[in-house]
């Protein structure tokens, strides 16, 4: 399984060029990353390239989107580290852009949503060393240990390359922010989280997937969710697939990460999404580990677990597995896996009682 505490570069490698730009900042700081609006190109089972008005609006919703699963998503990642094992490690706690971290065809449309040459603070991770040193959306990052920030289009890269070092040999780093025309200096210390990173899929199919070291959720399945409660659980669940390495196990994270990396595109090719998308129905066993390992980091993080049975039986019932390209598809044992809920949330409840660790 693939150690997230490696140095971002390395991971850099790994990327796609049209995503090489974006991803290596976000991860480093935030552990989630961001849609990659990579430039559009008519192709079979794809929309044509957007205007310049539609792609101001569509980036709009975009980051719109991704605000609410990195908000849902934030608990989950910071109060869960000693469950995620091997892939905990330091985060600042902050995700950052600038008008570059957008393809070239979005750079106006980035820019007339307020984005520029200087890393912006878009995201915070609340009960982070960032949320607690005062960090907001919006601060400009102007230094670092008194060094100044890089601008431009490769902002970001040279950033993470910068910040790399730095958090995985401190326990707090000295920033310069820039907020309303006022200059600030900031420690923020070091938070230990799960490593992972939080993506969001620009398709209408209802599923999640999970390939080792990233979450997907896609736009269908925002909007099948009615809260951020049952959105949490969603996420929980992938990401508790990550930390037992069941998409390694499966031999299934290319496969998945070559279903994300699509995904991500603001423009992905449907034509690709084809029955399962080549991906392996999950074994029950894995699938009742994974939900409950979820439920544990669910009920750390804050959430309600009490209608984690009844989100799952109506997504089942709503796209069961006949469905092409539903959560359920690959996800099949439903009954095996709302037994093994029904028995974890009374485990827990046991050991709530007894002021017991939550642990698994």
């Amino acid at each position: 399984m693939h150690d997230l505490r490696q140095p971002v570069l390395n991971q850099v490698k790994r990327l796609s060029p049209a995503n090489a730009a974006l991803f290596p900042l976000a991860l480093l700081l935030a552990g989630c990353s961001t849609v990659s609006l990579d430039t559009p190109t008519t192709r079979p089972g794809t929309a044509a390239p957007v205007t310049e008005s539609a792609q101001k609006q569509a980036l709009r919703n975009i980051t719109t989107q991704q605000d609410r699963l990195y908000r849902v998503a934030a608990p989950l990642l910071v109060s869960n580290a000693p469950l995620c094992k091997g892939n905990a490690r330091n985060l600042i706690g902050f995700s950052a852009k600038t008008k570059y971290s957008f393809s070239e065809d979005y750079v106006d449309a980035a820019q007339s949503l307020g984005f520029e040459d200087r890393l912006q603070v878009t995201g915070v991770l609340n009960n982070s060393g960032a949320a607690r040193a005062g960090i907001k959306r919006g601060d400009i990052l102007n230094s670092v240990e008194d060094k100044p920030m890089p601008q431009g289009p490769n902002a970001e890269r040279q950033a993470a390359a910068i910040l790399g070092p730095l958090v995985s040999s401190r326990s707090s780093v000295k920033l310069g922010l820039i907020r309303s025309g006022n200059n600030l200096s900031v420690t923020v210390p070091l938070t230990l989280a799960c490593g992972f990173g939080i993506e969001l899929g620009n398709t209408d199919n209802v599923n999640a997937y999970a390939d080792s070291r990233r979450v997907l959720v896609t736009r269908g399945m925002l909007n099948f969710v009615r809260n951020d409660n049952e959105l949490a659980y969603v996420l929980a669940k992938e990401l508790a697939h990550n930390a037992l390495g069941h998409p390694a196990q499966q031999r299934m994270s290319a496969t998945v990460g070559g279903i994300i990396d699509n995904l991500i595109r603001i423009t992905p090719d449907t034509s690709a999404l084809g029955g399962t998308g080549g991906v392996k129905a999950m074994p029950q066993e894995s699938d009742a580990a994974a939900d409950r390992l979820a439920l544990y980091m669910l009920t750390r993080a804050g959430y309600n677990i009490d209608g984690a049975n009844s989100f799952w039986q109506r997504l089942a019932n709503q796209y069961p597995a006949s469905v092409s390209n539903s959560y359920t598809a690959i996800h099949p044992a439903t009954a095996y896996r709302l037994s093994a809920i029904d028995k974890t949330v009374a485990e827990i409840k046991a050991k709530q009682a007894a002021k017991k660790p939550l642990m698994p």
